[in-house]
Parts: structure tokens; sequence; C-alpha cells
């Protein structure tokens, strides 16, 4: 692999598993000094002992995005071991019950979901940019998905948060969008991760008989267009929806 991302400092969330653990080996496999966060930390230490396997450097923070206080000492923390981050991937986030009608739905259970998946954006989101900002350099890749563009029925904790997310990224981007950081997004359709195990297996004929390909989406695919997303080549994006979705998305 390249060395594009020699000497960049960055955060991934959710990175001990799945999308985020994928985006994190390619940044560190080309050249970036990893800050990976998690909330498990089993899974955390052992995904971190892998990459330094792998010639990587990568430290764990434990931390529950959804909570301010450890938001913010997180980031602190990093910014201080490097003196600046360059770049975040947020890709923390739950699913919650799914093929459960909004009537059936608790409000226990969706505002789980937003504290995670809309809350936690905000929350990592504006304390990296109060480090960017030091700078004036970085780029931010906010993980969305396809229900947040187009909604899945049975899951509308999931549909409006991630919608929530991608008004994020618009509204952020033109914020900084006379800097040189940018904030963009991604929507995955259904990629082939452990966080879809809990997933009815009605809900998941469902989403992938909407994608032409006829197939799941990899993680390695998901971190090929993230990494370019976040690379300095991409200079002139920012408040974008990128697509990775097997042709579900044509717009």
């Amino acid at each position: 692999m390249s060395k594009r991302f020699s000497n960049k400092i960055a955060i991934i969330t959710g990175g001990a598993n799945g999308i985020g653990k994928a985006v994190a080996y390619r940044l560190g496999k080309e050249g970036a000094k990893l800050a990976v966060f998690d909330l498990d930390k089993v899974l955390l230490q052992k995904t971190i002992e892998e990459f330094k396997k792998a010639g990587i450097t990568a430290t764990g923070y434990l931390v529950d995005i959804s909570y301010e206080n450890e938001v913010q000492k997180a980031v602190l923390a990093v910014e201080q071991e490097w003196h600046r981050i360059d770049i975040l991937v947020n890709s923390a986030g739950i699913v919650g019950p799914t093929n459960t009608k909004i009537t059936a739905f608790t409000t226990a259970d969706f505002d789980k979901i937003y504290q995670i998946n809309l809350k936690g954006t905000f929350l990592i989101t504006k304390y990296t940019l109060k480090a960017m900002e030091k700078t004036g350099a970085g780029r931010l890749l906010l993980i969305s998905s396809m229900a947040g563009k187009e909604g899945n029925p049975g899951m509308i904790g999931y549909s409006a948060t991630k919608a929530g997310v991608i008004g994020l990224v618009k509204g952020v981007a033109k914020e900084f969008a006379d800097t040189n950081i940018t904030v963009n997004g991604l929507t995955p359709a259904v990629i082939k991760t452990a966080m879809n195990e809990n997933t009815s297996a009605e809900q998941l004929a469902y989403m992938t008989a909407k994608i032409p390909m006829k197939r799941l989406g990899t993680v390695e695919e998901v971190a090929a267009i993230s990494c370019f997303i976040v690379s300095d080549e991409n200079s002139f994006s920012t408040g974008f929806i990128y697509d990775i979705s097997g042709g579900r998305a044509t717009y």
C-alpha cells in the first residue's frame, strides 16, 4: 500500500470491529497513527494487539461516545499525545430493533439508538473540530446509512438517526467550508459485519433485495472509499454524502 497517510493522526470510533476496524487497519497500513475509540474493552485490546503485530501504530481508548465527558477527555488525550488531529472517521453506531413497527417501538429503544448514533456523532464531531480548528486543517467522515436516505421500514430508530447524521454533515460542512477542514458522509447499503448478526432474517432479506448487485458489501470495500474521502487528494469535496450501495442509490 501507499503511504498517503504517513504521520497523520487519525481517530476512528467503533474501531474495534466491523467497518471501523477495517477503515482503521487500512489507514494504519498507509502510515497513519491511530487512536481507536470503542466501548468494548476486550475487543478493543484484541484489535490493538492485531494492529501492532501488523506494524501499525495504534492506541486504544475506552470511550462511549454517547457520554460527553468521555468524548471530551479522550479527544483531549489524543491531542496532548500527538499535538494535533488530522482525521476523524466516526463509525460507532447501533442498529436497534428491526422488523418492528413504530407502534411497537419502545421509547427506551429509540433513546438508546439516538444517544449513540446521533448524539454521539454530534459530540465526537464537536470536540474533534475544536482540535482541528487550532491547525486549520482536517478531514472528517461520518458514517451514515442508506436507511438515512431512504428509510427502512421496521427500523425507525436507525433510519431516523442516520438521517440526522446526513443533516449534521451538510450543516457542519458549510460552517467550515472556508477552511481546510472538510466534513463528508458515507451511506453504505448492507455490509457484511457482526453488526447485522442481530438483524432479523426478514429485515436483512428486504434490504439485500434492494441492492442491484445482489450481494452484501464488504468492509474492505468501505475502507477503500473511506480512505479516499479522508485523504489530501479529496480537497474540493465537503458536505457531500458518498454512496457505497451496490447500485441501490443512483443519486
